[in-house]
């Protein structure tokens, strides 16, 4: 009964959200699809903080190696369908790699890591002006056409966003409630105890690596034909800082949180846009409230609010429970 009801409200908040750029200007439907994208690289680093329970500071380099391999992919010609899954297979194959010293080092030093790739990989996109442009960045990299149709109208291309998204975002939800999930957060738990259960440590450090970074590349495919044109600057140390801040703030383990927390990222400052130059200083300061206060997230948030809601009506059936015990012979 409970699964049926959430997967009803699955559906009522994608029709939602298929129906929302009916009734939104150019540039809402823009910052909708630019939360979507952001969502899915986020989806990522749930996936790697969250359930593998590693740290990472380098999803922002991976959506940076999406980006740039969609967008010269695209002017090379090749199709677009080849262009993502290219842009997903190389930053696997990278974050496979950037897996190899969490066998070595957790925590911070493991973060040390992933911000010195990071790093790497910003001055790479910043200095080889032969292949990504430099600081003058690619121009004029072209939405994709879907059966001959082509997906530059703004709301075509968020609906075409929104259905690759959702079958990521199914993708990654079989993922954490298959036999990997479950070893996934048998490591986050107690890597010494999951490897004596038999839980290989080595193989499923580095497929989480593996898959959170695909999903940034993934990310980084769609983001370069939303904005049609990329430099350096998404792709430095902050916007990586940012994906973890959307994490946590939308609550780390929890499959809901990476979208509460890109919402915040996204959406909250457009929202506070009204305060002019004030705006960035309320959002920090619901940030480290919210972050004081509730420290699971906001989706850990809603759950404990909702059992506080719950609490009453619990009490009441065990009052009646127990006077219907005390009152049998």
């Amino acid at each position: 009964m409970r699964s049926g009801l959430a997967w009803a409200a699955v559906a009522v908040a994608v029709l939602a959200l298929a129906l929302a750029p009916l009734g939104l200007g150019r540039y809402d439907v823009y910052i909708l699809t630019l939360w979507l994208v952001t969502a899915v690289a986020a989806l990522g680093v749930n996936l790697i903080v969250g359930y593998a329970g590693q740290e990472t500071l380098a999803q922002a380099a991976f959506l940076g190696i999406g980006a740039y391999t969609s967008a010269l992919l695209a002017k090379a010609g090749v199709p677009f369908g080849l262009a993502f899954f290219a842009a997903g297979g190389i930053s696997f194959a990278i974050g496979l790699a950037i897996g190899f010293p969490a066998l070595r080092v957790q925590k911070h030093y493991l973060a040390f890591v992933t911000l010195a790739f990071s790093v790497f990989v910003w001055l790479v996109i910043r200095n080889e002006e032969w292949l990504t442009g430099g600081v003058m960045g690619l121009k004029d990299i072209e939405r994709p056409s879907l059966f001959g149709a082509s997906l530059r109208p703004h709301r075509l291309f968020f609906w075409f966003v929104l259905a690759i998204a959702a079958a990521l975002t199914f993708a990654m939800w079989w993922l954490v409630r298959s036999p990997w999930g479950r070893a996934f957060t048998a490591l986050r738990e107690n890597p010494v105890r999951a490897e004596s259960l038999g839980v290989n440590v080595r193989r499923y450090t580095l497929l989480a690596f593996a898959i959170g970074s695909a999903y940034g590349g993934f990310a980084g495919a769609l983001y370069a034909p939303l904005v049609e044109f990329i430099d350096p600057a998404p792709f430095a140390l902050g916007p990586s800082l940012l994906f973890l801040l959307m994490v946590v703030v939308g609550g780390s383990g929890s499959f809901a949180g990476p979208f509460v927390g890109a919402a915040v990222a996204v959406l909250l400052p457009e929202w506070l846009r009204f305060a002019e130059s004030y705006y960035l200083l309320i959002y920090a300061a619901l940030v480290i409230l919210m972050m004081a206060f509730c420290p699971t997230g906001l989706v850990g948030l809603a759950g404990r609010l909702w059992s506080l809601r719950r609490r009453p009506a619990r009490m009441a059936e065990d009052e009646g429970a127990r006077a219907l015990g005390e009152a049998k012979p």
